[in-house]
């Protein structure tokens, strides 16, 4: 391979330190430091990019999110890009019309922000002329219409699933939205990808991440879950055969309905994916509980206005057990907490597991919308990582319609401490969790500094936007930008990435502007001009 010599701008190392020239030779970072020693390192016929006063970052790694079933939403039925029911409702129909053959209307990216109390209505999609089934954005929620029902066979008798809710009208009769587990009752109904649909879902992601910079992601559901199919194989299979180019951590799907009988099962899946170069399926996500916005996040006090105080997916006692056998077994436990009681669930369980080997799986907490004061120097003392997920932390419709009201003046408070973890001592990594938010992490560091919406989201003009939410849990651009590099890349066991240092693959992102030389409120501004992968060229902007 030719050397890369980039120059003309400024590269980000690690932690706040820069050079002015970076030198890349056989895949790998040759040298990175002043422009006139690195120069000089350079071999004959040596390729110099022009950086053209932009910033040169180590390729983010995306700790949490769901690339397949991103790809698969957006080629099908996608509402991520408009905002309200009749956009919402014309995009359906526009669907059904371009595809007469099409047995369902399935997609998904609807917010609940665009309805009163967050709920639609099944006879909103009564018009279309087959069942429709449309996941969440958050991907807790379905919404179906009348027709999907029926044929699901769910009436004003059918029971709630005991990890679900199946919303109803005053008389009983179900509405049209599925919560969590009852997602399953219609969801499991549609058609079914085939391999191949798979396949090119995990190829549509790869590149669309690859133009925003991601070059390596933990995929935190690796199973069957919400009407989703099994996503291994196809790893399995595009990684063996050269195609999957991101490095790339499976967390595969703890099956909330048993326990640690499938612990067994676990490990065979994992021993599918050995002896690959770009795929391992080395973690196990548990999904502790649901979310704030309908109610399913498990809190300790009751929401305010409703009561009630959420979900505990696995029982706490249990969980322990759980924790400690996956541990001892070589896994990396990556949950999902999002309630204050999730939270303080997920760290007890960690307390029975063997300091050492805590260290050597790197353990991770995700989303973490709530922490209980007392709850957050744990994650240092248990050396547990903080899994960000920075572009929630604003004011949106969501945040002050939708949860603020429900959690009180107190707890809303507690919301994304990131400032506070940062001081206590908490290892930080991050993700977008796409396709329930944009996959841009430029959008999340933007976030991540001012806690206010970015310039391209569709709450930008939402009246208190750009409002800082919460601003003295504001983190500075490194820290950001490190969590979102060298700490994403140190959970997926990747440590020859993240960092711009000699001796580490060339994975690398040329940005188009320097935002540490720019006002902080102009982060989300900037683009990625060129995407590199151990030293080639996947990405140019056009």
């Amino acid at each position: 391979m030719t050397d890369l010599l980039f120059r003309g701008g400024r590269a980000f190392l690690a932690a706040g330190a820069f050079a002015e020239a970076v030198l890349v030779r056989d895949g790998r970072i040759a040298a990175a430091g002043a422009e006139s020693d690195v120069v000089r390192l350079a071999g004959p016929g040596c390729e110099t990019v022009d950086l053209g006063g932009g910033l040169l970052i180590p390729g983010v790694t995306d700790a949490h999110m769901h690339p397949v079933q991103a790809g698969l939403e957006r080629a099908k039925c996608d509402l991520s890009h408009v905002y309200g029911l009749d956009e919402y409702v014309a995009k359906v129909h526009d669907y059904a019309a371009a595809h007469p053959d099409h047995e369902w209307i399935d997609g998904g990216g609807w917010d609940m922000s665009a309805f009163p109390g967050g709920l639609p209505h099944r006879s909103q999609l009564d018009s279309v002329d087959r069942p429709v089934y449309l996941i969440q954005r958050d991907h807790h929620a379905a919404w179906v219409n009348t027709r999907a029902l029926e044929i699901a066979g769910i009436t004003r008798d059918t029971p709630d699933p005991a990890d679900g809710r199946i919303e109803r009208d005053a008389d009983g009769t179900p509405s049209g939205v599925l919560h969590e587990g009852a997602m399953d009752l219609v969801g499991l109904l549609t058609p079914r990808p085939t391999e191949q649909d798979l396949t090119d879902a995990l190829m549509d992601a790869q590149q669309h991440l690859f133009s925003l910079g991601v070059t390596g992601w933990q995929d935190a559901i690796v199973g069957s879950y919400a009407g989703s199919d099994d996503q291994l194989p196809t790893y399995v299979a595009a990684a063996a055969a050269g195609r999957l180019k991101a490095r790339v951590v499976g967390a595969l799907w703890w099956d909330r309905t048993r326990g640690a009988e499938q612990i067994p099962d676990l490990i065979e899946r994992r021993k599918s994916a050995e002896g690959l170069e770009t795929f391992r399926a080395t973690s196990v996500k548990i999904m502790q509980d649901g979310i704030t916005e309908n109610f399913t996040a498990a809190v300790i006090e009751p929401y305010c206005r409703c009561g009630g105080t959420g979900l505990s997916y696995v029982d706490p006692e249990l969980l322990k057990g759980y924790v400690a056998e996956l541990d001892r077994h070589g896994f990396q436990v990556h949950f999902h907490a999002i309630g204050e009681r999730a939270v303080r669930e997920a760290l007890d369980s960690f307390e029975g597991t063997d300091p050492a080997t805590r260290h050597e799986r790197r353990h991770h907490i995700a989303h973490l919308q709530i922490i209980e004061p007392s709850d957050v120097p744990r994650f240092a003392r248990l050396g547990v990582t903080a899994n960000l997920q920075p572009l929630w932390a604003t004011h949106h419709a969501q945040m002050d319609e939708l949860t603020i009201p429900f959690l009180g003046e107190e707890r809303s408070a507690w919301q994304y401490p990131f400032a506070d973890l940062l001081r206590a001592g908490t290892r930080f990594c991050a993700g977008s969790d796409w396709p329930v938010s944009n996959a841009d992490p430029v959008q999340g560091m933007h976030v991540a500094v001012n806690r206010t919406e970015p310039g391209t989201s569709v709450h930008a003009t939402y009246p208190t936007a750009q409002t800082p939410f919460l601003p003295g849990q504001s983190l500075d651009l490194a820290t950001a930008l490190t969590a979102y590099t060298a700490g994403s890349a140190w959970i997926n066991h990747d440590d020859e990435a993240g960092v711009i240092a000699a001796g580490n693959r060339a994975d690398l992102v040329v940005l188009d502007r320097d935002p540490f030389t720019e006002p902080a409120q102009d982060i989300w501004r900037a683009k990625v001009a060129m995407t590199f992968v151990g030293g080639e060229q996947v990405y140019q902007a056009g």
